[in-house]
């Protein structure tokens, strides 16, 4: 039971988590870092790498504004986590972020998202259609000296991305995103089925404490990839708060564990994306039939037995479809 609390934490955080008495543990010399490169190209990469850390996590949404008459604003959400960034790969244009969940009271583990971080990127991933994403061309005034971030979700399967760049002229490094299109946010897909899509604005703000993920989001009814309603609009507030003092040993030997795996796993999503030009999902919404699979996959993985690389594409094989 308590694995599949954890590996139904995305869901469940508040049920799952528990507080814990920890330091925080500012480290400004991160600023002073990202201050100092000699380029804004060498800055925005200080600034993606300074992400990785130890943290204690909070996540805020609340609808600030109806935008359809007779809605009703649905009460705020508000929930904590214990969670560890750690660095997947790091190819100068391209860098990937790991983020790893640690269970206070048992030490079990759960690999949560994943942001990837591109330079220049040429093309990214649209979210065009329910379960479906379509790679589209970034304009060459859009990404010229722009860091696309494309978000992915336990399973690594996609979610959403967005272009921008780095703003090192305010106190504190910012990148914000233009407006980009992702599915329901697990916190609420089981629940509501009066909107499909949401319209968002991502930004990351580096901090001495750590950093913000800040999300402006507008909740609509797209047909295609025509919206058709707006809602409501959210606010979305994600805090990253350097810790010290908590045990995130369980992380890192999880991922010393299994992180060829994961490895393998992205490329295989890679090589799908690439050759269809993008992905449809043939799976209901919370996509946890691929995930329950993969997860006792990567616990075949992280015992030190092998998982070949026909059983990964007989795993995608059912569900992972091109568009």
């Amino acid at each position: 039971m308590q694995r599949l609390c954890l590996i139904l934490l995305p869901l469940l955080l508040s049920a799952c988590m528990s507080t814990a008495q920890v330091e925080t543990a500012p480290e400004p010399w991160r600023l002073k870092l990202i201050d100092s490169a000699p380029t804004d190209f060498e800055k925005a990469r200080q600034a993606i790498l300074s992400m990785v850390g130890e943290y204690r996590v909070t996540f805020a949404f609340e609808e600030t504004e109806a935008l359809t008459s007779g809605y009703q604003l649905k009460p705020a959400k508000q929930s904590d986590a214990y969670e560890m960034v750690l660095l997947a790969e790091d190819s100068d244009t391209r860098i990937i972020l790991q983020h790893i969940l640690v269970h206070r009271g048992s030490g079990f583990v759960i690999k949560h998202w994943r942001q990837d971080w591109r330079y220049e990127a040429p093309r990214r991933l649209r979210f065009t259609a329910d379960q479906t994403w379509r790679l589209r061309p970034v304009s060459a005034e859009k990404t010229k000296g722009a860091w696309t971030q494309c978000v992915y979700e336990v399973s690594d399967a996609p979610r959403y991305c967005g272009t921008g760049r780095w703003d090192f002229a305010g106190e504190y490094p910012t990148w914000t995103s233009d407006q980009g299109y992702r599915p329901l946010p697990r916190r609420e897909y089981t629940k509501r089925d009066d909107y499909n899509a949401l319209a968002i604005i991502n930004s990351h703000t580096i901090l001495p404490d750590g950093w913000n993920h800040g999300q402006d989001n507008v909740k609509v009814v797209r047909e295609g990839e025509t919206v058709v309603s707006r809602i409501a609009r959210e606010k979305g507030l994600n805090t990253y708060q350097r810790i010290s003092g908590y045990n995130f040993r369980p992380g890192y030997q999880y991922w010393d564990d299994t992180q060829d795996y994961w490895r393998r796993i992205r490329a295989e999503w890679d090589r799908r994306i690439a050759a269809g030009d993008g992905v449809r999902l043939d799976y209901p919404v919370d996509g946890m039939k691929m995930i329950m699979k993969m997860y006792w996959q990567s616990e075949k993985a992280r015992k030190g037995k092998p998982v070949t690389d026909q059983e990964i594409q007989d795993l995608f094989d059912p569900w992972v479809k091109a568009p």
